[in-house]
């Protein structure tokens, strides 16, 4: 794997962390992961903390009959085997939905089986070891019904929502009229497989009881929003549940949403009065904590004789479970970037016994991008154009249907840039027209990556002291992506300091609510809140100083004031102001504390698109005689706003770009038709890119002054990189071959009989 450096500056002689926004910092918590300093939930290890195993049901669809509690509870350092008939009974309904995350979950309040990979039993012991041989003498014993497993034997229905409450169904325009006026009209069926998110950090929990109060050790991506999820599930007041969340090992969205395993383990340290730690193993991560549903997309397009799309009509027929409702909103991946005349995208249900799907990096726009992407280059082709050509005909000035203005600059610069960098002009037209000196087959791709830019309410505190020191917090969490740095950059930006002069806190809930890490929002989210807080410390340390007669400042509260390495300085003249110490000191006040609020601008939501754009161009070579596949470069180009770590956010698209890669190329769960199980859950048989698979990797950060956005300009950058890989890459095995391949995982057999 090589990657583009040309603009890291990790080189230059410069203080630690010393730099603040636009600069590329190395991560405040590198050296603790680094030296396994780190903690991560299923480090801690309280005194007389005992050891929890889930029991998986090893089948889809049922009830479970018989269990050898006895044999288990008889095996040496056994505690408790928490069953169906022994299991404690909970404040909320296990089978009642709690907005906006909640899923109904399995909580052993019943025999019934939903699917494979559902607890059924719940062991704890004084070890590790104990609980598992017990957990593996249980042996439960089914009544077995018929496995609804695909598409053959699934139950169709019409949903009510899709994604995260989302409208089933969005349209504008005549499309019947617009498909009457087309000269061409492309139509073609892609599907997509079940992905499971394998973080490298399982689903774990530590948890502790004083009395009502609870403790929670737990990789979480909502940390305020969990606490009060456990206050309903076991009756305490919200602010009786402390989450601690210090690092977490990946979550892609799994880990915003409360599931059956945790819960339960939660109760077992209740009844038992002692600390509980429940860590999944990578098998369990296949079930009851959520995946990338599957989907059957079937895409229609009308074309005008110059090549202009006319209509789009997207439908998705997306998998969920057979209790509850989680549908990836393939089809919405098509409203906002292409500019029809006419577009419609509608969604159906299918009823699996699988455990519930829900959001996966990118929900939605993934998998409903990668068909479209796909079904963009074949109406290309049927008009005669480069697929570059096609896209920039075709692409929105303002967002389908609504008319709000699409930063269109900034995607164009998105495509040019990236066709410079890559050498798109000297692609030629035909496929299977390309070659290297190996005599493999070369194929150049691309698509257009289109990822919406979502704010959640945050909350932050800046308290500055007399002794010249400042905290920063904000209760947020870091998923790896390196979170904590760029908010700490921001936080120092606000206050005219430099990153490293701050202390910064967050991670654990009883600081002020950072919302949510998800939906690429929370650097935006979080960091205009302690932008804000930042800013109200200082308007308070300005009032006491321009009030103050013995102050330099004094007076010059009309003027204004700015903030310069610890100190207020006049706006009119720099030269004159003091630390904030001192005016801290000389008021005899032992700190000022800043707090504030994040939301955006009401009616920008309403005037203005709000999305990150970019390009992504790929690279392919095909073996004629064996199929095999190799993406050998991709090059992406992407505008999202303010660029607030670049070294960051360059690593944050080559991790879309990798999972592109993987999507496209290696990642499907294969399901057992007769039981339901997931046969390759582990890291062995469920295929991720390792070194090897990845490709040479750049990534072009393009300049955008988005102000209405927020009022920081931040946009975000962890899941757009996968939107226009999947379906460059594919377009790319096209070229290379000759094959239009409408699945993913592309594959050998797919290619084969070249």
């Amino acid at each position: 794997m090589s990657l583009d450096h040309s603009s890291d500056t990790s080189a230059r002689p410069t203080t630690r962390y010393g730099s603040n926004s636009g600069q590329p910092l190395t991560r405040r918590d590198g050296i603790l992961k680094v030296t396994g300093q780190a903690t991560y939930a299923a480090d801690n290890h309280p005194a007389q903390l005992a050891y929890a195993v889930m029991v998986g049901a090893t089948i889809a669809r049922g009830r479970v009959t018989a269990m050898d509690v006895e044999a288990a509870s008889r095996h040496p350092g056994i505690i408790e085997v928490f069953t169906p008939d022994n299991a404690p009974a909970f404040a909320h309904d296990p089978d009642e939905k709690m907005p906006p995350f909640g899923f109904r979950l399995e909580l052993l309040q019943n025999h019934s089986v939903r699917y494979a990979g559902q607890p059924i039993a719940l062991v704890v012991a004084e070890t590790l070891e104990a609980a598992t041989e017990g957990a593996r003498l249980l042996q439960p014993v089914y009544e077995t019904d018929e496995a609804r497993t695909g598409r053959d034997n699934g139950v169709q229905f019409d949903p009510q929502a899709v994604g995260v409450g989302g409208p089933p169904s969005t349209s504008h325009g005549d499309l019947d009229a617009a498909f009457a006026a087309s000269e061409t009209i492309v139509e073609a069926e892609y599907s997509t497989p079940a992905q499971y998110h394998n973080a490298m950090e399982p689903h774990a929990v530590v948890a502790e009881w004083n009395g009502d109060h609870l403790t929670l050790d737990m990789p979480n991506q909502a940390l305020a929003m969990s606490c009060a999820s456990y206050a309903r599930y076991f009756d305490v007041p919200v602010e009786n549940v402390v989450i601690r969340s210090p690092f977490l090992g990946g979550g892609f969205g799994s880990k915003a949403i409360l599931n059956g395993p945790q819960i339960l383990a939660i109760a077992a340290a209740r009844k038992l009065k002692r600390p509980v730690r429940l860590a999944l193993t990578r098998a369990q991560m296949y079930g009851p904590v959520g995946h990338r549903g599957q989907t059957w997309q079937t895409l229609r397009m009308g074309l005008s004789s110059d090549g202009r799309l006319k209509a789009i009509h997207h439908r998705s027929i997306s998998a969920t479970s057979s209790f509850d409702d989680f549908l990836e909103p393939a089809a919405n991946a098509s409203l906002p970037l292409y500019a029809a005349d006419a577009l419609l995208a509608e969604h159906k249900g299918l009823r699996l016994d699988i455990g519930t799907p829900g959001p996966m990096r990118a929900p939605g726009e993934a998998s409903g991008s990668a068909a479209l992407e796909v079904a963009i280059d074949e109406a290309a082709e049927a008009c005669g154009l480069d697929p570059l050509e096609f896209r920039l005909l075709n692409y929105a000035e303002s967002e389908p249907g609504s008319g709000r203005p699409f930063s269109s600059k900034a995607l164009r610069e998105c495509y040019e840039r990236g066709a410079e960098a890559f050498g798109w002009k000297q692609r030629p037209r035909a496929a299977r027209t390309m070659r290297d000196d190996n005599g493999l087959l070369v194929g150049w791709g691309m698509g257009t990556a289109v990822f919406p830019c979502p704010m959640f309410p945050a909350q932050a505190r800046t308290t500055v002291r007399a002794d010249g020191s400042v905290l920063v917090e904000t209760g947020g969490v870091d998923m790896g992506q390196g979170a904590w740095t760029a908010l700490a950059q921001i936080a120092a930006e606000a206050l005219g300091l430099e990153a490293h002069e701050i202390e910064f806190r967050s991670g654990v809930s009883t600081l002020p609510d950072a919302g949510v890490a998800g939906g690429s929002g929370h650097t935006a989210s979080a960091g205009l809140a302690l932008s804000n807080s930042g800013l109200d410390a200082l308007a308070k340390l300005a009032e006491i100083a321009t009030n103050d007669p013995d102050s330099p400042l004094f007076g010059a509260g009309n003027i204004g004031v700015l903030p310069r390495g610890g100190r207020l300085v006049r706006r009119d003249d720099e030269s004159r102001g003091e630390r904030f110490a001192d005016i801290l000191t000389r008021a005899k006040q032992s700190e000022v504390i800043g707090e504030a609020k994040s939301m955006r601008e009401p009616g920008n939501a309403e005037k203005f698109a709000m999305y990150s754009h970019g390009a992504v161009f790929a690279e392919v070579k095909v073996d004629p005689d064996l199929g095999q596949i190799r993406t050998t470069r991709l090059v992406g180009a992407f505008a999202a706003g303010r660029v607030i770590n670049p070294r960051l956010v360059r690593s944050q698209y080559y991790g879309g770009m990798i999972w592109g890669t993987s999507f496209a190329l290696h990642e499907a769960a294969l399901i057992d038709q007769r039981t339901g199980r997931v046969m390759n859950a582990d890291l062995a048989e469920y295929h991720v890119p390792v070194n090897a698979d990845v490709p040479s990797l750049e990534a072009i950060l393009v300049a955008e002054d988005d102000p209405y956005v927020n009022a920081i300009g931040v946009k975000g950058v962890g899941e757009i990189g996968i939107t226009g890989t999947v379906g460059a890459i594919a377009n790319a095995v096209w070229h290379a071959t000759g094959r239009r391949v409408r699945h993913f995982p592309i594959h050998i057999e797919d290619i084969l009989g070249l």
